[in-house]
């Protein structure tokens, strides 16, 4: 069965036997332990269990999200923008990113001279 997401994501829900093949193949893997409240009980944060120097690195490593320290004084604003199909679809067909490429190309007009800068 499948279930659609507000995105309009498809997601596969397994059948009530495929969750009972998946569920006694976690069982009898021993890498693969089921967590349990206990587990949880015992947990302890990474800065107490790793070597400071592990830490530090995996503290500073960028996750996903916006950069931190980026909430500065030139925030990016949320625009709503009619494009034609053709044009947004081969925007669209260069991939992931295509939004920031939009703002690249207008700052690249901006900087040539194509586009007059405005004050904000």
């Amino acid at each position: 069965m499948h279930i659609t997401t507000k995105s309009g994501r498809k997601v596969h829900m397994p059948s009530a036997a495929e969750d009972a093949a998946i569920n006694a193949g976690i069982a009898v893997d021993p890498d693969s332990p089921e967590l349990t409240d206990e587990f949880f009980k015992n947990a302890r944060p990474a800065s107490e269990v790793l070597p400071p120097e592990v830490y530090v690195q995996l503290a500073t490593l960028r996750g996903r999200g916006r950069p931190r320290g980026s909430v500065a004084a030139q925030t990016k604003k949320q625009v709503t923008l009619r494009l034609d199909h053709d044009v947004l679809a081969a925007l669209k067909a260069t991939g992931r990113g295509w939004q920031t490429r939009i703002n690249d190309l207008l700052r690249a007009d901006i900087e040539a001279g194509r586009l007059q800068r405005t004050a904000p």
